[in-house]
């Protein structure tokens, strides 16, 4: 029997989350640095799935199965594609970097009322929700996936609400009001998503007799299995409701600010760098898959929404006044660009798609993260309140322009591939929507140049003048996502040669073909 790769790569972090939650309350640094270890460890669990992986070979790897509820058939069924390698990759990736730039997050208030809940808690919960994302990737059976595409609201829960961001400009109690607010708004919105996915979810399986992915992908491939055109509507319908909340797509992307604005950065980057890629991967892995008519049947209204994402999103962005509101519109305007790559139903689309997954993943989180040490040092998220920082903190503010520059897809840095694959993807098949959502690039550089010039910018503010620079614990934290994002910039081809082939596979299975060019390349 060979070793379970899969199951370790999510039970490492769990273990991990249990271990962290039992140190002693009193060893708070120990188990920060359990924490970090178990990262760590998971981080190479994940570099040996992409080692062992073979993007020439089947279309599922490394698979596992085992019966787990018989009489329903319900099996503990994992396997990975190419697109759930490079986002588990991903994932692995980013937790040290979480953990290092959160170090001292949940330490204790010197001063207020509020009692912060254990360090450890904190870390716990950060292992804890690793753990259900990466099973999510890997899972093949459609129970098992919702499962845990559920449970990890319960630890995002608690770190939104228990471990939300201490600079609030009225006062401990309101910011402890809005910090609820922002959580109970995530669950609820959540919760909806995820009841309408269940009844989906219990549809699917009267309709095919089981939950296994690959069972039912093949039987309707064949022919063997037959859904009626509105039965698979409604049940493509239920499925893509609940990866829309997640993801976020326009008009169901509302709790996303608020729970931005209300956690610590590390948490902020966990939400829209890492959980919030499992719902736009879920639309590739099970929307197309599972429902190809039905996929295709929706797809103007989808990518319309996608184009009022892009739109809506950064024009709201441009208006902020807080730092991490501005990040989080900034990100529901590249969710747009994420959902318009996989429903333009290209090859260059669904690159894209995955790629912008992956690179949108590493801009946020450098962007975001040194944002959070900005903020942390004057005490504030609103734009106003900073004004010369580069001349107080100048590697603070070079590697923050970097981040901006990244998520404007700047060419050179790793998001400009992405988005012009996606937008290539988008104008072969439907020019008119490409065209639109190419204003989003300019609202995006509208937006970051706006955010940077006010905050490193101009006069230096006194409240800033003896702001320290980036320390060396930030630095590491830093240098390797700006290093990641300037050499998958000029160097996309390894990402790509893993992705391409699960692209192939999912064009496969709604039988769409990339549209011929209208004008034929001379010989």
């Amino acid at each position: 029997m060979s070793f379970p790769l899969l199951t370790a790569t999510a039970v490492v972090p769990a273990l991990g989350a249990v271990a962290t939650a039992a140190v002693p309350a009193a060893r708070r640094t120990a188990a920060k640095w359990l924490a970090l270890v178990v990262s760590l460890a998971t981080l190479a669990l994940a570099i040996t799935v992409l080692v062992r992986f073979d993007p020439d070979g089947g279309r599922y790897q490394l698979t596992e199965s085992h019966p787990w509820i018989a009489d329903f058939g319900v099996r503990y069924e994992l396997g990975v594609d190419g697109i759930a390698v490079a986002l588990i990759a991903l994932t692995a990736l980013l937790m040290p970097f979480i953990i290092l730039a959160g170090w001292h997050d949940a330490d204790p208030l010197e001063t207020g009322s509020r009692r912060w809940r254990p360090t450890q808690g904190f870390f716990a919960l950060i292992l804890g929700v690793e753990a259900m994302v990466i099973i999510s990737f890997e899972a093949t059976d459609v129970f098992l996936f919702y499962i845990f595409f559920e449970a990890m609201l319960i630890p995002m829960y608690f770190l939104i609400g228990g471990f939300g961001d201490r600079a609030h400009e009225h006062g401990e109690e309101a910011a402890s009001t809005q910090r609820s607010y922002a959580a109970v708004k995530f669950l609820l919105y959540n919760l909806v998503g995820g009841l309408i996915m269940l009844a989906a979810v219990i549809g699917l399986y009267v309709v095919a007799g089981n939950f296994s992915l690959q069972e039912i992908a093949e039987a309707r491939a064949n022919g063997s299995l037959h859904m009626a055109t509105n039965t698979e509507r409604w049940l493509f319908l239920g499925f893509f409701f609940a990866f829309a909340v997640k993801a976020p797509l326009w008009p169901l992307h509302t709790w996303l600010p608020n729970a931005m604005q209300e956690s610590t950065a590390p948490v902020a980057v966990l939400i829209t760098a890492v959980v919030d890629k499992v719902g736009t991967f879920a639309m590739l892995r099970f929307c197309l898959q599972l429902f190809p008519e039905a996929s295709k049947w929706a797809t103007p209204a989808i990518l319309v929404l996608a184009l009022i994402s892009i739109i809506y999103g950064a024009l709201l962005a441009v208006g902020q006044r807080d730092i991490k509101r501005l990040v989080a519109y900034a990100s529901i305007s590249h969710f747009g660009f994420i959902i318009l790559g996989i429903f333009a139903m290209t090859s260059q689309g669904q690159s894209g798609a995955t790629l912008y997954m992956v690179n949108h993943g590493i801009s946020t989180a450098a962007l975001m993260l040194v944002a959070g040490f900005l903020i942390s040092r004057r005490g504030s998220r609103l734009i106003a309140d900073y004004g010369g920082v580069q001349k107080a903190a100048p590697v603070l503010a070079g590697t923050f322009l970097i981040g901006g520059l990244a998520t404007l897809s700047l060419p050179g840095l790793a998001p400009f591939v992405s988005e012009f694959l996606v937008l290539v993807g988008t104008f072969t098949r439907y020019p008119a929507v490409g065209i639109i959502a190419t204003f989003g690039i300019v609202l995006a550089a509208l937006y970051t140049l706006v955010l940077y010039q006010r905050t490193m910018t101009g006069p230096v503010k006194q409240e800033v003048s003896a702001m320290p620079d980036l320390r060396a614990r930030e630095l590491v934290v830093v240098a390797p996502l700006i290093v990641l994002l300037i050499f998958l910039g000029v160097y996309p081809k390894p990402v790509t040669d893993i992705v391409n082939p699960a692209v192939k596979s999912t064009l496969s299975d709604v039988h769409k073909k990339d549209p011929k060019p209208s004008v034929e390349a001379a010989k």
